[in-house]
C-alpha cells in the first residue's frame, strides 16, 4: 500500500470514473486502473463496482476511501510542519540571558529583531547562568545571550561585542573630577560589588584581583553588596560607595548628572565579552544568524561598540567554518 495507491482510490471515489480520475491525477487510465486492481488485491476486498455506465463504490469501499483521504489530509500537514521548519525564521525562538545582561541590551534589539523576523516571537527568561545551561542543555531554551567565559560539553558559543567596564561615583565623591581612572585610584573599602554566584561580581574580581576579600582582612565590605545593578546604583546615589557596571548597565538614565557620574577605566579597561550560545545540534542556524545580527547591528548603533566580530560571509560560524 503506497500513498500514490491512495491517490487514486481517493480520486476515482470522487469521480466514479477512471478516466476522469486519472487525468485528475496525471497518469494514464491503465495505469490507474492497474494500481486500484493492486491494491484491492493487497486488501482482499473490492473498493468498487465496475460497471459499463461507470463506477460505483462498495460499502467498504466507502469507509476505505474515507480513511484514505484522511491520511493524505495528515500527510499534507507533514508536509507544512516540514516546510515551516524549512522556513527557520518562522516560530518562537526561546531565550535566556542574565539578569546582568537582559535589561540592558533587550530593549535596543527586540524591536529591529521584530523587523528582521516578524514571524519569530522571542521569548525571554532571565535566570541564573547554571539555571540558564540546565535549560539550554534539556531544550527549555535555544539559546544563551550571557557574558563568557562559557564552557559547556556539546554548546557552541559565538562572541558578539567587547563591553567596556565602568566606575560609577556619586557625583561629589573625590574620582568624580578625573576623566578617566585607574584601578589603583580606587579604594577597595568602598567598592560595592554584587553577592556571590552573580558572574559579574567573578568578573569583576578576575580583572581586578586586588579587590578580592582575604580571609583575615576583607577588602570589601561584607555588609555592603547588592543583589542587582540597579540596588549597585541606588546605594552609590545614597553615598555609601562606588561600584562598577558594565557600560550599558552605567548608562542607564535613573538618576541626573548632579547625583550619579561615571567615568571611564585608563586604557586598557578591563572588559566582558557578550556572547551567544547554543547547542551543536540546534537545527534553526538562520534564527541564530538573525539574533546576531539584530544584537550587533543595535549595539553598535546605540553603544557605538565596535562588533567587528561578525563573519565575513553570512551565517554562523564555528571554528572558521559556516554553520
Amino acid at each position: 500500500m503506497t500513498l500514490t495507491e491512495l491517490r487514486y482510490i481517493v480520486a476515482l471515489g470522487q469521480e466514479q470514473h477512471f478516466g476522469r480520475a486519472a487525468e485528475r491525477c496525471n497518469v494514464s487510465q491503465p495505469t490507474l486502473s492497474i494500481a486500484v486492481k493492486k491494491l484491492e488485491d493487497e486488501l482482499g476486498v473490492s473498493l468498487f463496482e465496475r460497471a459499463k455506465q461507470g463506477v460505483l463504490v462498495t460499502p467498504l469501499g466507502a469507509r476505505i476511501i474515507a480513511m484514505a483521504s484522511a491520511v493524505l489530509e495528515r500527510t499534507a500537514e507533514i508536509k507544512d510542519v516540514a516546510a515551516g521548519d524549512a522556513n527557520q525564521l518562522q516560530g518562537p525562538l526561546a531565550l535566556g540571558t542574565l539578569p546582568t545582561v537582559g535589561p540592558y541590551l533587550l530593549p535596543q534589539f527586540i524591536p529591529l529583531l521584530r523587523e528582521m523576523a516578524s514571524g519569530m516571537p522571542l521569548f525571554v527568561e532571565e535566570a541564573a547562568q547554571q539555571t540558564l545551561a540546565a535549560k539550554l542543555r534539556n531544550g527549555d531554551l535555544d539559546v544563551l545571550l550571557i557574558a563568557a567565559p562559557f564552557s559547556e560539553p556539546d554548546i557552541v558559543t559565538q562572541p558578539l561585542f567587547d563591553e567596556p567596564f565602568t566606575v560609577m561615583l556619586p557625583a561629589r565623591h573625590r574620582l568624580a573630577s578625573q576623566a578617566s581612572i585607574h584601578v589603583n585610584d580606587l579604594d577597595p573599602s568602598e567598592v560595592l560589588l554584587l553577592d556571590e554566584g552573580h558572574s559579574f561580581r567573578e568578573q569583576v574580581l578576575a580583572a581586578f584581583p586586588q579587590l578580592r576579600p582575604a580571609d583575615a582582612e576583607p577588602n570589601l565590605r561584607g555588609s555592603m553588596r547588592g543583589s542587582t545593578f540597579e540596588t549597585l546604583r541606588h546605594m552609590v546615589a545614597s553615598g555609601l560607595g562606588v561600584t562598577l557596571l558594565p557600560q550599558t548597565a552605567a548608562h542607564a538614565p535613573l538618576y541626573s548628572p548632579d547625583i550619579l557620574v561615571t567615568r571611564p577605566f585608563t586604557e586598557p579597561a578591563p572588559k566582558r565579552t557578550l556572547v551567544l550560545a547554543w547547542r551543536v545540534s540546534y537545527p534553526r542556524h538562520k534564527a541564530i544568524d538573525v539574533l546576531r545580527r539584530a544584537i550587533q547591528a543595535s549595539s553598535a548603533a546605540y553603544w557605538n561598540y565596535n562588533t567587528a566580530r561578525e563573519p565575513a560571509t553570512p551565517g554562523v560560524m564555528i571554528e572558521n567554518r559556516d554553520w
